[in-house]
């Protein structure tokens, strides 16, 4: 078989495999989207603990900054040694975390203890492993980078369907701690072996009928991570990531605390809300990727901060008799945050292309740290302070229109000159 036929063959063959490639990301993101299912752990941690509203919700917090900043060195190592090393690495610091923190808790009986174990080692599991299955997306995706990473990162959002509903009848029989081991395993063993599938495709590698118009594109926008850093569009993707992911991890760690204490809700009914909610986090992805793809990231992003601010208003009237309300706007609010976590890596390739992409992620992605800590400090301070969350969708509400506003004067292609 000569050259060009071997070419060929080989392109026709990545074309199908890649496919294949977007099923092991989602299954990776099932297991690292576990951490969505804290909020069905929040309460059963307070009491265990005799801890605050605030101090309950600090291994979640931890945990989203050490995602944060271990998703930087992911993604140097990522071009260094490849993104099935790194995310089997990822996945042993997964499941050691949720392991420890179902052990060393019950030996040393502290919030703190699960901060370390569960906040810093399981943080720093996903951060390292989290930039690999979107990297190989937009890789093996160039054309159609929103609709991969959506599809690859419904695995993340979805995973509380199946992750809180299992970890509830373990917590009710057995406690937190019983539930944080037995998922540990599992979580460790699915991520070693999905994480060494993982592959990028040949250099040089385009899909056939569309390798010209890529690569003219992709030559003219090949921004490195110093020169990003310096334009205004990585400062308003950077701001506006931020208002994304303090909206959407604050109703993702009050989901469970509100039905129960608001909306007065059992626990089971609670969890099982929080499964519905995590199929429309997880179904959204691929929907707003699409969406990206189709009308550029900054009329998404603005999209998605109108429906934040609609929501937010919404639930400053929720009381016992507004069930319905409180699905539908926390419906929402799951949905956009899942926009936000295709809309940004999306973002980041489109406007600053694919070369650099892991390094310039892992910065950009800083924003989901900045966001988790004042998600939880809005959420937890407003309960303990004002004794209702109001205040804290009261701000959110704020924050969405600042966000929409920044998003239509910021987002838009680089000027680097």
């Amino acid at each position: 078989m000569d050259e060009a036929n071997a070419q060929r063959v080989l392109g026709l063959r990545a074309t199908q495999g890649r496919w294949l490639l977007v099923a092991v990301g989602f299954g990776i993101n099932v297991c690292m989207g576990s951490v969505y299912a804290y909020s069905v752990f929040r309460n059963p941690i307070q009491e265990l603990f005799n801890t605050s509203t605030f101090e309950s919700g600090l291994p979640y917090m931890v945990f989203q900054v050490a995602l944060a900043i271990l998703m930087f060195f992911g993604g140097r190592l990522i071009l260094s040694i490849g993104p099935a090393r790194v995310g089997v690495i990822g996945g042993l610091l997964v499941g050691g975390g949720w392991i420890l923190s179902g052990v060393v808790a019950r030996a040393i009986p502290s919030i703190w203890t699960l901060v370390a174990m569960y906040g810093v080692l399981g943080g720093a599991g996903v951060g390292l492993a989290y930039g690999g299955p979107l990297t190989v997306a937009t890789r093996w995706f160039p054309e159609r980078k929103g609709l991969a990473v959506g599809l690859t990162i419904t695995g993340f959002g979805a995973s509380p369907f199946v992750t809180a509903n299992l970890a509830q009848p373990l917590i009710a029989e057995k406690g937190p701690l019983t539930a944080f081991l037995a998922m540990g395993v599992a979580f460790l063993v699915i991520m070693v072996v999905l994480s060494s599938l993982l592959r990028l495709p040949p250099a040089g590698w385009q899909p056939a009928g569309v390798a010209k118009t890529i690569r003219a594109a992709e030559a003219a926008r090949e921004i490195d991570t110093a020169t990003m850093v310096r334009t205004s569009t990585f400062r308003g993707l950077f701001a506006v990531y931020v208002i994304g992911c303090v909206s959407g991890l604050m109703a993702i760690g009050i989901s469970s605390p509100v039905a129960t204490d608001v909306i007065r809700l059992n626990a089971s009914t609670a969890a099982t809300l929080v499964g519905m909610f995590a199929i429309v986090n997880g179904a959204g992805r691929p929907v707003f990727g699409a969406l990206t793809d189709r009308i550029t990231p900054r009329w998404t992003a603005v999209l998605s901060m109108g429906i934040i601010l609609v929501a937010s208003l919404l639930m400053l009237g929720a009381s016992t008799d507004t069930v319905p309300l409180y699905v539908v706007c926390f419906s929402a609010l799951w949905a956009c945050h899942g926009a936000w976590l295709t809309l940004a890596p999306t973002a980041t390739a489109y406007y600053f292309g694919p070369k650099h992409y892991p390094r310039n992620y892992g910065v950009v992605f800083f924003a989901y740290g900045v966001g988790a800590i004042i998600a939880n400090v809005v959420s937890g301070n407003s309960k303990d302070i004002f004794g209702s969350y109001d205040v804290a969708f009261a701000i959110v509400a704020g924050l969405a229109v600042l966000g929409a506003v920044m998003s239509i004067r910021l987002l838009k292609p680089p000027k680097t000159a």
